[in-house]
């Protein structure tokens, strides 16, 4: 019933203080069927029926607005009450609309409100009783019971709207606190996978480019030449073009399945990098130093990176006959690693980009570790990294 009076007040909420005042209604016709007027013993006066009904209506039409204007909804139904008192009028069932005024007031204003409307019921009810004639201390006590516990139920009821609107409001900041988050590990998601999609395509177009002029140039005079050049663009853009595709998967929003992503390459990997880079027409010597050990799988992604765009740029602006060494060294504490080439260094173009530099040191500060990369005295480019082992290692 309850939850029915609730799902009609967030409809029309008129009309649900109207049905909350259906026994009030019913109480005042009630009242007036053997109702006559005429005087009392105490030298009050007893409406007839007519009165009797106009003066509850002067009652009871003010508390349709007692859920906006509950202040002034009390006031009014306590002036007619006290004019009502004033004119020796015999107290009627509407009377009880000075208690459903308090309570709109205790339930919805501050106690600063509160406590003077409560005062103001508990006046009216001795005011009545001293008046009246017989039984004056139980009927002191009923009305002071009636009053002080629809007072309280009022005050409950304004503590627990206020907890809910607190509970509500702290939800919703929870709520948007979540979404915000939510933005936030969206937005390094795509940073990250920003970063890798520079990898991908910088180093396999870059692999490409190299044997596409390969080929060109040997296409007349070395046609097996050309042939395996062709080959090797053609694995090469299939390796690029599976992985954007495994990248670009996660930017997929609207799909409701869930994709299985293949494992990111990490050091084992690095043998089929130097490789290929190999067969791209660049000489690259790998060597491994200290005791390898198994390296989380986050650390390991970013030294295969780092290797690859280092590589990469060695392959774009070393120039020809240009040579590239890898060098990993496993401490006790930390990896090092340095690849450095003898091609042009400084003196080759700049790159119009210019973000792979910015991804390595990106990366490697996710780590607490460290990168150089800057051209060799002596010609040639080196990139250094010192990355620390994470303890989960």
């Amino acid at each position: 019933m309850f939850g029915r009076l609730r799902a009609l007040g967030a409809r029309d909420i008129r009309l649900a203080d109207a049905v909350l005042l259906v026994p009030l209604y019913l109480l005042i016709v009630v009242s007036a069927l053997p109702y006559e007027g005429g005087s009392g013993l105490d030298g009050s006066w007893r409406l007839d029926v007519p009165a009797y009904f106009a003066l509850s209506c002067l009652l009871v039409i003010p508390l349709f607005w007692r859920r906006h204007h509950p202040v002034h909804t009390f006031a009014a139904t306590a002036l007619v009450s006290f004019g009502q008192w004033l004119l020796h009028i015999d107290p009627v069932s509407a009377n009880f609309a000075v208690l459903v005024a308090m309570y709109g007031v205790a339930s919805r204003c501050a106690l600063r409100w509160a406590i003077p409307a409560g005062l103001v019921a508990e006046l009216g009810v001795g005011l009545v009783v001293v008046r009246s004639s017989v039984l004056q201390l139980p009927g002191l006590i009923t009305g002071s019971m009636l009053v002080v516990a629809t007072w309280v139920g009022g005050i409950y009821a304004s503590t627990r709207r206020r907890y809910l609107e607190s509970l509500e409001e702290r939800a919703a900041r929870a709520e948007h606190e979540r979404d915000q988050q939510a933005r936030i590990a969206t937005a390094a998601e795509r940073a990250r996978i920003a970063r890798e999609l520079h990898d991908v395509v910088a180093h396999n177009v870059s692999v490409m480019i190299v044997q596409a002029d390969g080929a060109s140039y040997t296409l007349d005079t070395d046609p097996e030449k050309a042939r395996h050049a062709v080959q090797t663009i053609s694995s090469t853009g299939r390796q690029a073009l599976a992985e954007m595709r495994r990248l670009v998967g996660v930017l997929r929003q609207d799909d409701a399945q869930v994709e299985e992503y293949a494992p990111q390459p990490g050091v084992a990997e690095l043998d089929e990098l130097v490789a290929q880079v190999r067969r791209s027409g660049l000489p690259v010597e790998f060597t491994v130093r200290g005791t390898c050990r198994d390296l989380p799988e986050g650390e390991q992604l970013v030294i295969y990176r780092i290797v690859q765009e280092a590589l990469t740029n060695a392959l774009k602006h070393g120039g020809p006959g240009a040579r590239a060494t890898v060098d990993m060294e496993y401490g006790a504490g930390e990896v090092l690693l340095r690849v450095t080439d003898d091609g042009r260094g400084a003196a080759a173009p700049p790159s119009a980009d210019g973000h792979g530099l910015i991804g390595m040191r990106e990366r490697v500060a996710m780590y607490d570790g460290s990168v150089r990369a800057s051209p060799r005295p002596g010609g040639g480019f080196q990139v250094a990294v010192r990355l620390p082992v994470s303890r989960a290692a």
